[in-house]
């Protein structure tokens, strides 16, 4: 894979090859973590195009945390929408992760959502500074109606009577669009994960994955034979999972200089229970990330989505979800996608407790609250922790 162009992660004063110099991309100089000394440390990331010299002289490097070539992004599409809204006061998950019974909620904290952009003129917005930045080369507002949904989960206001917002006192947001008609790449959305936590983002938010398929049909499409390309993509596979768990293990640990960050992806719909079952997909599989399954309603108890992917550190609603359509309104839709804000709407509330009691966010703690507040009472007996991880997250 000579001069294929990479990804570079590099921890405080990068060395850059002199042959990969030329030409090479900053996507930002990223947040802080604590150095060795025990001030804290820069993180860059920048993408260049790499020889395999230029590539072994990295590695030796001790500073550099991670080297990886773009991989296509997709959505995770909804596996249904346009559902009948049927909720009168409040949207079964809001009240499933007990947010309508806590005291908390969202003030003081922000939040950020990687997805299709927002309808940021949505009545679910009143109110609401919303931040946008264009990762793509389409317009800056939602096209899709996925971001804006997600959104809407989590610091939306209530629209005509319905409570469709977990943490409804958000006062500003962060709306990165990483993802348009094209997809998108890793590359971009490592350097929109480092935009989030620049702008003082406390809770990330994504709903997307990473495409292998497509990513080996880009390989075969340049003249590369299924084998070596099918070699390439799982090289490349783990070393973007490396990636956003570098990146992750940074935004966790700037606890004594910076407030924390922590990130919650959507596990993914490949599965289909019973026949069969999808591991999680990047970057929601990388250590450090919180990664999100879906359940439905039941008369048992709440059980598993037929279509969530399995390995989850945790699970909310995600089933006939109502939120903010775009254009205005309401629709229901379905997916990892919807439980996800759920999960980043919880952490948000968690994250105001802390600042509330600390004066800041410590985002390991965050991470263990989020964890620990999950619980199983509510799920149907004999589900696996694979398939829900610790169980639903609770609000505090």
């Amino acid at each position: 894979m000579d001069n294929f162009e990479y990804i570079v992660l590099r921890h405080e004063n990068p060395f850059v090859p002199e042959s990969a110099s030329v030409g090479s991309e900053l996507l930002g100089a990223g947040p802080r973590a604590p150095g060795s000394s025990g001030n804290p440390g820069s993180l860059e990331l920048e993408k260049m195009a790499l020889s395999k010299k230029d590539k072994d002289d990295l590695r030796r490097d001790p500073r550099t945390r991670a080297i990886a070539v773009p991989m296509p992004l997709r959505l995770h599409e909804p596996v249904e929408a346009n559902l009948t809204v049927s909720a009168t006061t409040t949207t079964w998950g809001v009240d499933a992760v007990g947010a309508v019974n806590s005291s908390f909620d969202g003030s003081n904290i922000v939040v950020c959502v990687l997805d299709t952009g927002i309808d940021p003129g949505h009545a679910a917005f009143n109110g609401v500074d919303i931040v946008q930045k264009n990762f793509t080369t389409e317009g800056d507002n939602d096209n899709h109606g996925h971001g804006t949904h997600c959104a809407g989960t989590i610091f939306g206001q209530d629209v005509d009577g319905l409570r469709i917002g977990v943490a409804r006192n958000i006062k500003k947001a962060l709306i990165g669009k990483v993802l348009g008609e094209g997809g998108g790449s890793s590359a971009t959305l490592a350097s929109a994960i480092n935009w989030a936590a620049e702008q003082g983002a406390h809770v990330v938010s994504m709903s997307l994955g990473i495409d292998f398929p497509g990513f080996v049909q880009q390989l075969q499409g340049s003249g590369m034979d299924i084998r070596p390309a099918t070699s390439i993509a799982l090289e490349q596979y783990r070393a973007n999972i490396n990636l956003f768990t570098q990146l992750a293990d940074f935004l966790l640990a700037r606890n004594a200089f910076a407030q924390g960050t922590v990130v919650v992806a959507a596990s993914g719909n490949e599965s289909n229970r019973p026949a069969f079952e999808i591991a999680a997909a990047p970057p929601s599989a990388g250590t450090g990330i919180i990664s999100v399954g879906a359940l439905s309603e039941g008369n048992a108890g709440f059980g598993v989505a037929g279509f969530s992917n399995t390995q989850c550190n945790v699970s909310a609603p995600g089933v006939n979800i109502v939120s903010a359509k775009l254009g205005g309104g309401l629709v229901g839709m379905s997916g990892t996608s919807m439980a996800t804000p759920h999960v980043a709407g919880v952490a948000t509330l968690w994250a105001q407790k802390q600042f509330s009691e600390n004066g800041q966010v410590s985002g390991e703690n965050l991470a263990a609250n989020i964890l620990a507040s999950a619980i199983r009472t509510p799920l149907a007996a004999g589900l696996e922790m694979d398939d829900v991880g610790n169980g639903i997250v609770q609000a505090p």
